[in-house]
């Protein structure tokens, strides 16, 4: 098999299936035409619980494509078939599906005025509708979304990898970057409470379940940029998320191939005291089998949260926060078989493998918020919690390996097979590494509501320890490369003092105690003749002891709200995001730590727009945004996998531009589906990275960038100027498509699509001027089917009194990576005898299936 003739196929296949799977997305949305000599009519008004008539609102026969919406006025008409038993369907971001059941004869219209009621769990709608979030540039997104997405790391995240700005080429992983990023960049609450997560991971393989628990969520903000002061002092983007507090006895429980959930929910008879439980195990050691190094994994992944809390009094209210997740990857590998190259040069990587590899992640999240309502104007709100990690990573692996060259002679009986050998070699991996982090935090947040004014500030202290210990080396033999050599003279003997020469050894320990101080202050009013402005404007500031720096960081945004006929919304945002150094940002490739670096800082402008249209009888919205972020006193990286390694030093300047689009809507009637597009560009100019070329005697280039040559005569000085960063993927598209069997609505196929350009890589090294070859593109693709067996809108009877005690139950199949894409997630760098480096791809995982089953009660 060869390299480059088997990514032609691929691509053909893939782009054959995905025209086809546009075909499909197009006919459905063709409406049907009817036709009868007697037509068949159904009108009338829709209004909301109070009376007030609804406009937008998707009127549709269920299990039928087509449909209609209301006007300004709520008003509706749509053609039914006659003499036939239907349900009319009524859908609307924020209220609850409406169903109609009628059977009505040839020629007749009936008049249907339908009341809808406010749902506590929202349609699957991706944008707040609220004023008070549109002009912060956030989105909404529906936690059931994330039961709905074929989703092979398990994690909740995987719903963003569908939105513009943000990308992902791991599905294994729950990390992403955002508008060129990267996964340090990203701020994630939970109940206002700052989230951490584990740092020594290096691979999406170690990678267990993120703290977020689907279960408990009952409301999910995203913004990818120019969020308000209230929120940290990160890069690229916040997640913000708000766990339930339930108002009855309910659960769920959930069983799959990667695993298992349960969580159950409630509150005491009093209703003073609410609670929430979740526990969660994951293995995705079915899915790691399909990987190209073959072995014995055994990861073992879990969680338990909780969320309990106490109504002290009517405006007095005291909340914990729990969360211990434990995470263990142990890997026994055995062999792999890798066959790379091109056309002209077909080659296969063998590799045998000894040793084995046991990492440990175990952390803990504990928080206390008291909450007081000192009028309906004044809240104030306190929180003090704690965070500790404990993470080991210990591997000793021997690998053997071979790099073979193929027949590439397809006229030969020998097509594919090895034709002769180009190198062996031998490399050895070891580490001992143990890292503990331990961040203490007291906080106060206050709202108070004026007639002019929304104000909201907040102050915080945080104290951190963490103890680092690193002792890791490798070492490589290709072929008697590193060992000792024999003398020049025949028959003489080889040096005894001479050393074996090991790669990459790192040998530190670091213990580092620090505090911080944060603070804000931001209001928010609404301005114009009628109100048609919205403002949200602040400061923030933040100190660290450690490098005794103050930054301070302006932020506004401003939206405008024209009173036209058709939906449009008008932003701008910017600000200054100062992003202080936490632990991996001080410690360099060799494993030594600099106090003395400085905040990264990243200003933000960036301009959306919304437009809400109706198409095919339903409401869609366009989401537009244009953005440009001035990088400066950067800290460069590399990116190995899912492991950053920072050159512990502020010595580059960048800059990130690009465009976001996203269309939402229901696309079939009833159930939503978005497309996203995205447009990137990020550069970065490093300090002092120049280089030489050099030419010999007849002026010819000999080997750029490299140290002196004897055959040189002369040389050149070359500085670089902007390099790519490396998360400049220039395009990025993703789909999220659902659909159902029109006349078998419990019978739904959900598919997410992937497509990424290439992310720049280059050798070991911290020369980040070489980093300038890409990766493949990545292209996923994702189904999933779902028979619904007892759907919650239904009121059903069952004869068995444990059925009527299940709310809704379903069985799913999903399909990982349907078009069997080889996406490539890093690079092995193995070396021949006559010192020949080559890029050896690492392979994400092949197509695999899942199966799964959740009931909620």
């Amino acid at each position: 098999m060869f390299f480059k003739s088997n990514f032609t196929i691929c691509l053909l296949n893939s782009r054959a299936t995905f025209l086809i799977m546009i075909a499909v997305i197009l006919f459905n949305l063709v409406p049907s035409a009817v036709s009868a000599q007697n037509k068949t009519y159904v009108k009338g008004v829709v209004k909301d619980e109070k009376g007030a008539r609804l406009l937008g609102v998707n009127v549709s026969v269920l299990g039928t494509p087509g449909g209609t919406s209301t006007d300004e006025k709520g008003r509706y008409i749509i053609e039914v078939p006659p003499d036939k038993s239907i349900e009319l369907a009524f859908s609307f971001i924020g209220f609850q599906l409406k169903r109609v059941p009628i059977n009505i004869e040839p020629g007749i219209t009936l008049e249907l005025d339908v009341n809808m009621n406010l749902s506590s769990t929202p349609l699957p709608s991706i944008e707040v509708e609220g004023r008070n979030r549109e002009h912060l540039s956030f989105t909404t997104i529906d936690p059931k979304s994330v039961e709905q997405i074929p989703n092979a790391s398990g994690n909740f995240e995987a719903v963003l990898k569908t939105f513009p700005g943000v990308v992902s080429n791991n599905e294994l992983s729950s990390q992403y970057s955002v508008r060129g990023g990267n996964y340090d960049e990203n701020l994630v609450y939970v109940n206002d409470i700052e989230i951490y997560r584990p740092y020594l991971i290096r691979s999406g393989q170690q990678e267990g379940l993120s703290f977020i628990n689907p279960d408990l969520v009952s409301e999910v903000n995203f913004s990818a940029g120019g969020f308000a002061p209230a929120y940290g002092d990160k890069m690229s983007s916040v997640l913000d998320i708000q766990y339930k507090k339930p108002k009855k006895f309910g659960g769920s429980a959930g069983f799959g191939l990667q695993g298992a959930s349960l969580h159950f929910e409630g509150l005491t008879k009093n209703q003073k005291l609410t609670y929430l439980f979740g526990f969660r195990y994951k293995t995705n050691q079915y899915i790691l089998n399909s990987l190209e190094t073959k072995g014995e994994y055994k990861p073992s992944f879990g969680d338990v949260q909780t969320l309990i809390t106490y109504d002290i009094s009517k405006r007095t209210e005291l909340s914990f926060l729990g969360n211990y997740n434990f995470n263990k990857y142990q890997v026994i590998p055995d062999n792999r078989e890798t066959e790379f190259g091109t056309v002209n040069e077909a080659l296969r990587l063998t590799i045998y493998f000894d040793g084995q590899e046991v990492d440990r992640y175990n952390t803990i999240t504990g928080a206390f918020t008291l909450s007081h309502e000192v009028n309906d104007s004044l809240k104030l709100k306190f929180i003090t919690s704690a965070f500790n990690s404990e993470e080991s990573e210990s591997f000793d692996i021997m690998g053997q390996y071979f790099i073979d060259e193929l027949e590439r002679d397809l006229s030969s009986d020998d097509f594919g097979d090895v034709l002769f050998n180009r190198g062996i070699g031998t490399f050895l991996d070891h580490a001992r590494n143990d890292l503990s982090v331990n961040v203490y935090n007291a906080e106060h947040i206050g709202t108070l509501y004026t007639k002019a004014i929304d104000w909201k500030w907040g102050v915080k202290y945080q104290h951190e320890q963490i103890d680092d210990k690193i002792s890791e080396w490798a070492f490589i033999d290709s072929a008697e490369y590193s060992l000792p050599h024999p003398p020049d003279n025949i028959g003489g003997t080889p040096d005894p003092n001479q050393l074996l020469e090991l790669q990459e050894v790192i040998k530190t320990k670091s213990n580092l105690s620090s505090n911080r101080y944060s603070g804000f202050i931001q209001g928010s009013l609404r301005f114009g003749k009628e109100g048609e402005f919205d403002f949200t404007g602040g400061i923030r500031a933040n100190y660290w002891d450690l490098n005794e720096e103050i930054v301070i960081s302006p932020r506004a945004s401003i939206a405008y709200f024209p009173d036209w006929k058709k939906k449009w919304t008008f932003r701008f945002a910017t600000g200054f995001y100062y992003q202080p150094p936490f632990y991996r940002e001080l410690r360099d490739l060799s494993g030594n730590v600099n106090t003395n670096v400085t905040a990264q800082r990243s200003i933000h402008f960036i301009f959306g727009t919304d437009y809400t249209f109706l198409a095919w009888g339903r409401e869609f919205k366009l989401v537009s945004e244009a953005y440009y972020k001035k990088l400066d006193n950067l800290v460069p990286y590399k990116i190995e996998n899912l492991r950053i390694r920072y050159l512990g030093e502020n010595k580059s300047d960048g800059y990130a531009a690009g465009l976001d689009f996203r269309i939402n809507g229901d696309f079939v009637p009833g159930i939503q589906s978005w497309a996203s597009l995205s447009i990137l560009k990020t550069e970065e100019d490093i300090q002092d990275d120049f280089y030489y070329d050099y030419y010999n005697s007849d002026g010819e280039l000999i080997v750029p960038g490299f140290t002196f040559n004897d055959m040189a005569i002369d040389s050149n000085l070359v500085n670089p100027g902007n390099i790519p960063r490396p998360t400049d993927q220039r395009v990025t598209f993703s789909l999220f498509f659902q659909d159902y069997l029109p006349k078998f609505p419990t019978f739904k196929m959900n598919m997410t699509l992937v497509f990424g350009t290439g992310l720049p890589f280059g050798p070991p090294g911290e020369d980040k001027y070489k980093d300038v070859l890409r990766f493949p593109s990545y292209r996923r693709v994702d189904i999933g089917f779902q028979k619904i067996i007892i759907d919650e809108d239904n009121n059903k009877e069952y004869r068995m009194k444990l059925a009527n005690r299940i709310k809704s139950l379903w069985i799913g199949l999903d399909i990982f990576n349907l078009l069997q894409v080889n996406n490539t997630v890093s690079y092995l760098w193995v070396t021949d005898v006559t010192n020949r480096t080559y890029a050896v791809p690492n392979y994400l995982s092949a197509r695999t299936i899942n199966l799964r089953i959740k009931a909620n009660f």
